[in-house]
């Protein structure tokens, strides 16, 4: 009897380690990603900080941002390719939930020559600034800043 109850014990142990093995990156990648906020911007979104006036730095899905200065790491941000979705706003019903976009960066948002200058962002200081199109992919585009969760490609 004791030798049965230690071997039920000891496959219901072996099954519980199992399955954290399997469902532990599940669970490890949700906490990967850092938290910021995003705002947006509007066209004409040349000239970059990254690629200057050359019309082919856009990725054919107009999913791009500019870096804010916690991205942006003097320039090394440039083609880099971020996940990014929303997991927050002032108004409830903002974000479009369990959309995630990938997003390509293309300019500094904290530059006074891009297109992506402080004057043109409909909230200024965010960690990423989104295009239209990359923003309304996420979110209702009428709100001016979301907090967002983004993790690196």
């Amino acid at each position: 009897m004791f030798i049965k109850r230690s071997l039920d014990a000891q496959l219901h142990l072996c099954l519980l380690l199992l399955l954290l093995v399997f469902a532990l990156p599940d669970i490890i990648s949700v906490a990967r990603g850092d938290v910021g906020t995003a705002s947006h911007y509007s066209p004409p979104y040349q000239p970059t900080e990254c690629y200057g006036g050359d019309p082919s730095q856009f990725p054919s899905s107009n999913l791009f941002a500019a870096a804010g200065d916690g991205v942006w790491d003097n320039g090394a941000a440039c083609g880099r390719q971020y996940l990014v979705r929303c997991i927050s706003a002032s108004q409830s019903g903002t974000c479009i939930p369990e959309r995630t976009i990938q997003i390509k960066i293309v300019d500094y948002a904290l530059s006074s020559s891009s297109a992506a200058a402080a004057s043109k962002q409909s909230v200024t200081g965010a960690t990423l600034v989104l295009s239209q199109t990359a923003f309304g992919a996420i979110a209702n585009s009428s709100m001016a800043s979301i907090n967002i969760e983004f993790q690196q490609v």
